[in-house]
């Protein structure tokens, strides 16, 4: 991404938890004050910093340089990078090498990185010694304005993606929009399809501003910070009133369902990244949503404009490489987190920011869809 030198005043976004409650500070060169916030809220704790190797690479001695001027103890533990660190022996290993730099309940993990790591470091965090607190340090557009706020922290399973995890809510969030500009533009690509899905979830006029400022917000215009902030006070307000995805919170699953079943099926790897992912299925939603005479279809179609028109992928046919397989979906999408005895839930909507959680929706009909879209390639 282009380098910009213009900054803006911090902004914060408080989620509103009670006696957990935290904040999101959203600015440009907050990784050099990331050591004396942490310490202004656990002064000379030790802390474990959680990264991926080309994360490291960019950003770890600065991290570490702001930790240390801080007064804090660092210890540093860095992964592979990529969703394959998000596994049963990773955890593991960052489980271990937390217990061996002695890190205790009073201490800190520090997860700076993408999602990836944001989910490992939590879940690790979360329970080692029965639970440490941890900071999210999002280095990623998708991380910082989703998986680092509401508390989802896990890793895959054989069975599908984030079907191992816990909820635990970090104690701060540091969004600095300054790493952006090293981000590759697919991964920025990647990350704005979750700016859209707040849009399209449940606010018409955030959608329609996207589409007018979609161009500043890639080339890092004031824009970009307005886009990440919105972002944050959408999901926090949600995750505010049901932290625990017990009903409204759902919502933030928008084409997750069909997105998460599009990952496993190209194994979790570079042929799909989870945003591209995210994108197909939230056009997936919406054209179902459409196929069910829940929307018109010129909304389905706005939302595929769109995400076409940022670069963003839209078709199952779009994926490189083989056409993905029906039956393997449907295996993957029969373990969502969200089927209840069952029966398939899908977040599905009647207009561009009118999503809502529809129950038993029928196994054969979303087949039949799928398929449907396959040979309409």
């Amino acid at each position: 991404m282009k380098e910009r030198t213009a900054a803006l005043a911090p902004t914060l976004v408080n989620v509103g938890l009670g006696t957990r409650a935290y904040d999101i500070v959203i600015g440009r060169g907050l990784l050099s004050e990331l050591g004396s916030l942490i310490a202004a809220r656990r002064a000379g704790a030790a802390v474990a910093v959680v990264t991926d190797k080309n994360v490291a690479r960019l950003h770890l001695k600065a991290a570490e340089r702001s930790l240390s001027d801080a007064g804090l103890r660092v210890a540093r533990i860095i992964v592979a990078a990529g969703e394959g660190s998000k596994s049963w022996k990773p955890f593991e290993r960052v489980c271990d090498a937390l217990l061996a730099e002695r890190i205790e309940r009073g201490d800190l993990v520090l997860a700076l990185g993408g999602g990836v790591v944001g989910d490992l470091a939590g879940f690790a965090s979360a329970v080692v010694r029965r639970g440490v607190d941890f900071v999210q340090a999002p280095t990623t557009l998708l991380a910082q304005v989703d998986s680092s706020v509401g508390g989802k922290t896990g890793i895959n399973s054989k069975f599908g993606k984030n079907l191992i995890g816990v909820f635990h809510q970090p104690v701060l969030v540091v969004a600095d929009t300054s790493l952006l500009d090293t981000l590759p533009v697919r991964q920025f690509r990647a990350g704005y399809a979750e700016v859209v899905k707040c849009g399209l979830i449940g606010d018409a006029n955030f959608f329609a501003w996207l589409e007018t400022a979609a161009a500043e917000i890639f080339s890092g215009g004031p824009a970009r910070e307005r886009a990440i902030a919105a972002s944050c006070r959408f999901k926090a307000a949600i995750v505010a009133r049901d932290e625990r995805e017990s009903g409204e919170r759902a919502l933030l699953n928008l084409g997750h369902t069909f997105g998460h079943a599009l990952e496993a099926v190209t194994g979790y790897s570079d042929r799909l990244l989870h945003g591209e992912a995210v994108s197909i299925g939230m056009a997936l939603a919406f054209a179902f949503s459409a196929r069910q005479g829940l929307l018109p279809a010129p909304d389905a179609e706005r939302v595929v404009r769109h995400l076409r028109s940022v670069g963003l992928p839209a078709a199952m046919s779009e994926i490189p490489g083989d056409l993905p397989d029906v039956d393997a979906m449907m295996a993957s999408i029969a373990q969502d987190k969200k089927v209840r005895r069952g029966a398939l839930t899908f977040i599905l909507a009647r207009g561009i920011g009118e999503a809502f959680i529809a129950s038993d929706v029928e196994s054969g009909a979303i087949r039949a869809f799928l398929v449907e879209q396959l040979a309409n390639r």
